[in-house]
């Protein structure tokens, strides 16, 4: 089977980040959700390992408690920076303090985890092979949202808070968050190519130069 390049193209191109565009009063089924992840666990793992897990939740008790970690770790730091953010990413930082603000608002939280924690003092090689196996993933999740109609978008300042997160939603010891996906339906399904800096500015073939 052919896969159409044009669509393909246009998936990968313009799934965005979404936070002002996420509609915070339209109920996401679980069914979605469900399907989403069926695709996004087709996704490869470092050494076949196959250790992702992934908690959801769409208590709103539960989503207000993780929007109160996430704001304890991220105001300081994003009412700082965006102070003297410019251009683009001054409105990524506007659209942060407006995650930040609504998040408990957002109808579903996905939150990526491994199971198995690295050891103490892991190498980068170790590290790599560790968060290589749940990103590919989150990605794959995420462009399944994207294909449907939702939006979503990788936080992880709440892993400031790892622990507490843990106890709220009874994560047990020896499984690592790795972000926190807010997902909703999109207002609208417009969206565009990003400004980036042409490929051949930032691409060393065969040496650095």
């Amino acid at each position: 089977m052919s896969l159409d390049l044009a669509v393909c193209d246009e998936l990968l191109a313009t799934t965005r980040a979404v936070r002002k565009r996420l509609d915070l009063s339209r109920p996401v089924p679980r069914e979605v959700i469900n399907e989403c992840l069926e695709l996004a666990v087709q996704a490869p793992t470092g050494s076949n390992s196959q250790t992702w897990r992934w908690v959801v939740v769409d208590d709103a008790d539960k989503r207000q408690g993780l929007a109160d970690l996430y704001r304890r770790q991220a105001e300081p730091y994003l009412t700082t920076a965006s102070k003297t953010a410019a251009g683009q990413t001054g409105r990524v930082f506007d659209s942060a303090l407006y995650l930040m603000e609504h998040l408990h608002e957002v109808p579903v939280h996905v939150i990526p985890c491994l199971q198995g924690r690295p050891g103490e003092g892991a190498s980068v090689t170790a590290l790599g092979g560790y968060f290589a196996s749940i990103y590919p993933a989150v990605w794959s999740f995420q462009l399944a949202l994207r294909a449907r109609g939702l939006g979503s978008c990788l936080t992880t300042l709440h892993l400031g808070h790892e622990k507490d997160a843990a106890e709220l939603l009874g994560i047990p010891d020896d499984v690592v968050q790795t972000a926190l996906l807010p997902v909703a339906w999109t207002l609208g399904t417009d969206f565009r190519r990003a400004t980036r800096p042409p490929v051949a500015d930032i691409t060393h073939w065969n040496a650095w130069s």
